[in-house]
């Protein structure tokens, strides 16, 4: 499609939803069905997928993910597209403005604690609930959704909450639903029904809202599948005449808590918890907005000169729009949209409009907000992502331009050892032959003294010599020659999360033979710390809402 026609309104309605205003993006509207695409299918798919699942020329699609992945946004394995953490700041953004998340995670998490069982904080998208936080339990049976699910409403604890908030017309809105998706099969994050929906299931629901209006809690008895039951109790925002922020669960299995149980011994403490959050949202006041961004979008006609047609600018345009949403700006005018972007206030606009459109943005008077929709550009897939995994397409770009292994390790909780949690090996005829989940002494290794040069006091193994570690502290990197093995040479780095802490180490591995220890810092260390930075700002963008394991 040339460039000029880029702008110009689908002739047919791409969104499933209303007919598409003509001033809609057609390449934005496209963008958004590849995102969610991917996002339904798990975080990956191949380029030929992406055509048949979007029904979208091939030669689209190419450009699409060219430009998404110019972004950061996706990133190629041959004929795979696959979705990078750095999606996530749209969610984040999101998360960031709505602010219950930041404030209210940590009385959920205390709570988990306390009850040994998975809490979960959950706002209203129209007819369904959404995920925007999980404090869950490691038993071997998991019991947790991933943060920006989609759940049907009529099968959760928390539906008929919200419901009780329902209009008339998001009552037909919902009638609507169950027709045309009688088995939930738009819902990918549960189970679809066996059987199609029955009018008795839709008197259950109304009824099931009614006793959650009477009653002040709701409860899931195995609607979402056998043995899983759940409590919830509104979170009630401030100031709003009794209006739900957002709906606190408890989520257990019939194994450790039939739902009579929750009901009598677990709701009283989810009650009690709830109301530190209701003081919580009463008690803090909203944040003073800092500096709004300017001139975000200014970088895509750089990249437009660069690709070429490969491009599409338009898309770029649009999805910045969502980065300009955040902590102090929850709802912003056209105006305030269009000077942090740099976008003229007509493009800006017709962004809007087509975010409306997809059910991404809320006008609101003069302003605009985001919606918990944006949660479906990636968020549930990336919400689960670790470390290894965030760090693995970086080891393997940097394996390619230093022709040297590669690793990633994190320190044992004796803090003796490492172990490896990723690797990329280089194709050498005598290489460093180490797997992953080796355990090497964290001391004799580069990767173990940037581990240990960060340990808090009294927590590291006493090595006898805390010079070595302070010099690693203080240069940033550890070079260890031939300590571990006779012709082994290493070079570390230290991966920071968004604190500060080292949560992990970087090395590169060779034979001493082919890099000298001068080459090692003048070369290799460049190379090693610019993909130590790629790593945390993947790692940073990731774990600010969500909990990344470091193995």
């Amino acid at each position: 499609m040339p460039e000029s026609q880029e702008g110009a309104a689908p002739p047919a309605d791409e969104s499933g939803q209303r007919d598409v205003p003509e001033e809609a993006v057609t390449p934005l509207i496209r963008g958004i069905t590849v995102l969610r695409e991917l996002t339904e299918a798990g975080g990956t798919l191949s380029l030929s997928g992406l055509e048949r699942a979007t029904g979208l020329a091939r030669s689209t699609v190419d450009r699409i993910t060219a430009t998404l992945a110019r972004m950061g946004y996706v990133r190629f394995d041959g004929r795979d597209v696959h979705l990078s953490p750095r999606l996530m700041e749209l969610g984040n953004a999101y998360m960031s403005a709505l602010r219950l998340p930041a404030l209210l995670a940590p009385h959920a998490d205390a709570l988990a604690d306390e009850l040994d069982e998975s809490v979960s904080l959950a706002v209203a998208d129209l007819d369904g609930i959404r995920f925007i936080h999980q404090a869950t339990r490691r038993r071997a049976m998991s019991l947790s959704f991933r943060i920006g699910d989609l759940l049907p409403a009529e099968r959760t604890a928390p539906g008929p909450l919200f419901a009780t908030e329902w209009t008339a017309t998001d009552w037909q809105r919902w009638r609507h639903r169950r027709a045309s998706d009688p088995r939930d099969l738009s819902f990918t994050a549960v189970p679809p029904r066996r059987y199609g929906a029955e009018a008795r299931d839709d008197e259950t629901f109304a009824r099931r809202t009614q006793e959650a209006s009477a009653n002040g809690w709701s409860l899931d008895e195995q609607l979402i599948e056998p043995g899983l039951v759940a409590i919830s109790v509104p979170v009630r925002a401030p100031g709003t005449d009794g209006r739900i922020a957002c709906v606190a669960s408890v989520v257990s299995h019939t194994s450790r808590h039939t739902a009579h149980h929750l009901r009598t011994t677990l709701l009283p403490r989810l009650r009690s918890a709830v109301e530190t959050m209701e003081r919580e949202l009463h008690n803090t006041p909203p944040p003073e907005p800092g500096p709004p961004p300017s001139d975000l979008a200014l970088w895509t006609g750089a990249s437009k000169q660069q690709l070429g047609r490969e491009f599409i600018e338009s898309l770029a345009r649009g999805l910045t729009v969502l980065t300009v949403f955040g902590e102090g700006r929850p709802e912003l005018t056209l105006t305030e949209v269009a000077r942090a972007t740099g976008l003229a206030r007509a493009t800006a606009r017709r962004a809007l409009i087509t975010y409306e459109h997809l059910g991404l943005v809320a006008p609101t008077g003069r302003t605009f907000t985001l919606t918990p929709r944006v949660l479906s550009l990636g968020f549930p897939p990336l919400s689960r992502t670790s470390l290894p995994e965030i760090a693995q397409p970086h080891l393997a770009d940097l394996t390619s331009r230093i022709h040297e292994s590669t690793s990633l390790a994190v320190l044992s909780d004796s803090g003796e050892e490492i172990q490896y949690t990723a690797r990329v090996a280089t194709s050498r005829v005598m290489s460093v032959n180490i797997t992953v989940g080796t355990r090497l002494p964290a001391y004799a290794t580069a990767l173990g003294r940037v581990l240990l040069a960060d340990a808090p006091a009294g927590t590291a193994p006493n090595t006898g010599d805390e010079g070595v570690l302070a010099s690693v502290r203080s240069q940033g990197y550890a070079l260890v020659d031939e300590e571990l093995e006779e012709g082994l040479r290493s070079l570390a780095v230290p991966i920071r999360d968004r604190s500060g802490r080292v949560v992990a180490a970087l090395n590169a591995a060779m034979h001493a033979s082919r890099h000298t220890l001068k080459e090692c810092v003048t070369d290799l260390l460049p190379e090693l710390t610019t993909t130590a930075t790629r790593i945390q700002t993947d790692l940073h963008t990731a774990s600010r809402f969500t909990r990344v394991p470091a193995s």
